[in-house]
């Protein structure tokens, strides 16, 4: 096996002394972090360039080179980059030479006021020389804010001045998008003639991704504007707009001839009232196309060029919030590198499992913008890392194994007959040997001589044996292991432990053993636990596993009475739970919103136990406790976490958890999803429906607040409600008429006959309805049918 690392890389750089390369990686990165620009660090095409954006207290541009020229003195100077313009630097971009014999790529540096310089490193003149300056807008007042290369056009968001007649509103639409086609051959740098793209749209950030450009919404802008929902995918080549929001219905408009950003959205302006899509936290192209998104759900997604979501990893909870703003994110190779604050995610994007989580004692971003797919590059303010492979530590056996074998056999042998001896003198592997105890030990003793010499024995407990000793060999190296390695040790041992607890009969003292790991390695249980179980969460957020129904029946089962395991008045009560609690505590721990759907999870192995019965009379005990009930044990006292408890009432899908979900809901005052809940459940059982409508009829009693949804609960009403029966239950509960002693109800909170008049109709309809019930008698002719003939009948009949 190989594991993922970080490694310091150590050979970047033309500066003699170290002490400057790491100023310069301090520099740049206070820079970058200061500013919240994640995008203001650049590494060129060929890897030997590193270009940062200095946005304060001076723009300007820091460069270092990676070059060894040893043919030059060593007294020569290194002549770095030295910008000519005054303006703030927007961004840099390299071109391609038209013949790739022509050397290097070129450099251009683009700044805010459409002035461009054209660099080129040349190694044998020893540094950069700059080739030509152009201008890329047609305006001396327009404002460049973002650019970006795609195929052979350079494209730009240009800002418009806006005029004296402007509104506010109008003003956040003086933006526009252009192209240039661009070349670069011997002579220089040839530019085409600006042709305008979009028009009257807001500030966008420019992301090329193979032939797309994607164009993003810059959250520097007014966060109120509807227009902030959607962005733009844009093809240069064939001038056609996609209109894209980061909800799961993402595709919401084709266009092929719009060129005025207002025509473009009006036909989505109703859709935009509707839809509330996440916020774009950080976003990296692929480089075929597609686009990378970190939302502010926590959900790293990718957008297809189609218009599809496909839904990659899912953070932990408050993941984002409570590691501030920096991130970054790229995709080498099918794994997904994701930095958030001082942590670095390697995913399968395959599948969604994480394969590495990597603590860093600094923050890093990683560079987005370079070509290289195969090793993710991270600048930190401590220098550059790469992740790289290394073998994971995998103990073989020693030399003398087959001794170490047989000793375990002995070892489990007393353990074995030691539980079921009454004796309180202890056995040892050294009595046992010697056969000087008793006639069970010395024939147990025999028995195993003779099959320890038998190739069949050893085949069969030879995997058992093998992961035993390797365990035992892995505990060695934890001893003797250095800090730097301890932790993968840690974290190898934990697993192998866990898979092995589970992997048999889990009888009470292993429970107790497995309780103690989770206690004292709950992160490094964590992630064992999703390796165990191979858990990961789908973009429709269910939880899926790979787990052998053999290994869910453990989990499941009881094995003791459930501990009373609590967090009652802040203090946790550590006593010995079950399998199950004690995963669901890991998950509140570290991935809350995995809970409800784990219990489903759980509810779906146990043979789909949750639904049933409907009865409200069968005793519980501690065997036949219901999952959603021991699920809850795990949740906080104080009520802070009622919006899961209501989560896993509802998933239980039980009458009386229901109806608890319910009443939760409505104290809340959470009215439109105490409608979504009632609609949803009415449906299942005329028994649950009538008692949901009797609630929710009780509240329209008191107050108003369901008033919007009124049409929905009248379609509820159960077939067997009379008129009389609705007008007792609204007596009985309407408000205490002392209240208000007015002919009028100040604030119309008091129930009218005008808003039950459609449900009384309705019920006094089908009460007057003729029943259909014996319609056949009814329609039955007057004259009897005659009577059939005798012939053919048997004669018995006759």
């Amino acid at each position: 096996m190989t594991r993922l690392a970080l490694e310091q890389v150590t050979d970047f750089g033309d500066f003699t002394k170290g002490k400057d390369l790491k100023e310069f990686f301090k520099q740049a990165y206070s820079n970058i972090s200061s500013q919240n620009c994640l995008s203001d660090v650049r590494l060129s095409p060929d890897g030997r360039h590193i270009h940062v954006i200095v946005r304060q207290p001076k723009s300007g541009l820091m460069t270092h080179d990676k070059y060894q020229r040893l043919h030059l003195m060593q007294c020569q100077k290194h002549n770095d980059l030295v910008l000519s313009g005054n303006a703030p630097v927007v961004d840099v971009i390299y071109i391609p030479q038209s013949k790739p014999e022509d050397g290097a790529s070129v450099l251009g540096v683009i700044f805010e006021n459409g002035r461009v310089e054209f660099w080129k490193f040349l190694e044998c003149r020893s540094g950069w020389h700059l080739l030509q300056t152009v201008d890329l807008c047609n305006s001396p007042r327009a404002k460049v804010s973002s650019v970006c290369m795609c195929q052979n056009f350079i494209i730009w968001c240009e800002e418009r001045p806006p005029s004296e007649n402007s509104n506010s509103v109008c003003s956040n639409f003086r933006f526009c998008i252009c192209k240039k086609t661009i070349e670069v051959n011997e002579g220089g740098v040839n530019l085409g003639n600006v042709k305008i793209a979009l028009h009257n749209n807001p500030r966008y950030a420019t992301v090329s991704s193979g032939d797309l450009v994607y164009l993003l919404p810059d959250m520097r802008e007014n966060s109120s504007m509807g227009v902030l929902k959607v962005f733009l995918a844009w093809s240069p080549e064939h001038d056609t707009f996609k209109v894209h929001s980061a909800c799961s219905c993402t595709l919401m408009k084709s266009s092929s001839k719009e060129s005025d950003f207002k025509r473009l959205v009006t036909d989505c302006i109703g859709l935009l009232a509707t839809i509330n899509p996440p916020d774009i936290c950080g976003f990296s192209p692929t480089g075929c196309g597609d686009l990378l998104l970190l939302l502010s759900t926590g959900w790293v997604c990718i957008m297809k060029r189609d218009g599809s979501l496909h839904h990659i990893y899912k953070l932990p909870d408050n993941c984002l919030s409570a590691s501030g703003t920096q991130n970054s994110l790229k995709i080498y190779n099918e794994i997904l590198a994701l930095t958030i604050g001082r942590t670095l995610f390697l995913i399968d994007t395959k599948c969604g499992l994480e394969l590495e989580r990597i603590s860093m004692k600094t923050e890093g971003l990683l560079f987005i913008n370079t070509l290289d797919s195969h090793s993710p590059l991270m600048l930190s303010e401590t220098g550059l890392f790469v992740v790289t492979q290394k073998p994971k530590p995998s103990p073989t056996l020693s030399e003398d194994s087959s001794a170490l074998l047989v000793e375990a056999v002995f070892e489990e042998a007393c353990k074995y007959y030691q539980q079921r001896s009454l004796s309180s003198t202890q056995l040892t592997v050294e009595k046992l040997k010697k056969g000087g105890m008793f006639q069970a030990p010395i024939s147990l003793a025999a028995i195993l001589r003779d099959y320890l010499r038998q190739e069949r024995l050893m085949s069969s407990l030879e995997s058992e044996l093998r992961s035993l000793v390797l365990l035992e060999d892995i505990k060695t190296s934890v001893v003797k292991a250095s800090e730097k390695d301890l932790e993968n040790y840690c974290e190898s041992l934990v697993q192998q432990e866990i898979c092995r607890l589970l992997s048999g009969e889990l009888e009470r003292e292993n429970l107790q053993y497995l309780n103690s790991i989770f206690h004292l390695f709950p992160t490094y249980s964590w992630h064992a636990m999703q390796a165990v179980l191979h858990l990961r969460c789908n973009g429709e957020g269910l939880l899926l596993s790979k787990a052998p129904a053999e290994l869910w029946k453990i989990i499941l089962s009881p094995v003791q009475p459930t501990a009373n395991f609590a967090h009652c008045n802040g203090q946790q009560k550590l006593t010995t739970v079950p399998v199950f609690e004690l995963l669901c505590q890991s998950i509140f721990k570290f991935q809350p919103s995995w809970l409800p759907r784990f219990l489903e999870l759980a509810q779906q192995q146990s043979g789909g136990s949750s639904k049933s019965p409907w009865g409200y009379s069968m005793k519980e005990s501690s065997e036949s406790l219901p999952l959603y009930k021991r699920a809850l044990t795990v949740l906080p006292c104080k009520g802070t976490y009622q919006h899961l408890e209501v989560e896993l009432l509802l998933c239980s899908e039980r009458p009386k958890a229901i109806m608890q979900a319910l009443r939760i809901l409505i104290k809340q005052g959470q009215w439109e999803r105490v409608a979504q809940v009632a609609e949803r459940f009415c449906r299942q059982s005329p028994l649950l429906n009538k008692e949901i409508f009797i609630a929710l009829l009780c509240e329209v009693s008191q107050h108003r607040d369901l008033d919007p949804y009124l049409d929905l609960l009248w379609t509820l009403c159960p077939e067997d409600m009379t008129v009389t029966s609705i007008l007792n239950i609204v007596l009985k509960n309407l408000p205490d008429s002392m209240q208000n002693s007015g002919p009028f109800e100040a604030h119309g909170s008091q129930v009218t006959i005008g808003l039950l008049k459609p449900l009384l109709r309705k019920v006094l309809q089908r009460e007057t309805k003729p029943s259909q019930r014996y319609a056949d008698i009814l329609q039955s002719p007057t004259v009897p049918p005659l009577t059939p003939p005798r012939q053919g009948l048997p004669l018995d009949l006759k």
